[in-house]
């Protein structure tokens, strides 16, 4: 989800959610505690350079309890930060901590946010000798034979 989508939702909400990937909902007292832009400078398996940018989002709940970020707030977090860090229209990313600190994509369903999980993957599969991975067939998918193959009881195997 870019960070134009989300503001064009929260312009629509009266309140918000954050939803986790198990269904259970951020609690709702939590505080964004910041908003800016991540750049990676990495290299990837394959020795080529690259740049990765996201908006990132950072959640976090504390023990005060009738805390709650309404939709303008957090849109108007948003727009100080474009304006004074210059950010992007890029994906967000959101961190929270659970277990450990998460990374999350978001997308929105209407009515939450719901943070999904992120998964790696190597960018130089060529480089490194990973076979593409083939599609996977059902044996009824193929049809019936052809003509040319052997058919049972047919005496040509």
């Amino acid at each position: 989800m870019k960070l134009s989508e989300v503001k064009l939702a929260l312009i629509e909400l009266e309140e918000f959610a954050f939803e986790l990937p198990n269904g259970e909902l951020v609690p709702r007292h939590f505080h964004v505690t910041e908003v800016g832009m991540v750049t990676k400078h990495f290299i990837d398996c394959g020795g080529t350079i690259r740049t990765e940018k996201v908006v990132n989002f950072q959640l976090w709940s504390a023990d005060d309890y009738d805390h709650r970020i309404h939709p303008e707030k957090l849109l108007h977090i948003i727009e100080l930060s474009e304006k004074t860090l210059g950010l992007e229209d890029l994906d967000i990313e959101v961190e929270y901590q659970g277990d450990t600190i998460g990374k999350y994509g978001l997308e929105f369903d209407g009515k939450n946010f719901q943070l999904t999980n992120k998964h790696t993957d190597c960018l130089a599969k060529d480089n490194c000798g990973i076979p593409e991975s083939k599609p996977k067939l059902q044996l009824q998918d193929l049809g019936s034979p052809s003509a040319s193959a052997c058919a049972p009881g047919s005496g040509c195997c």
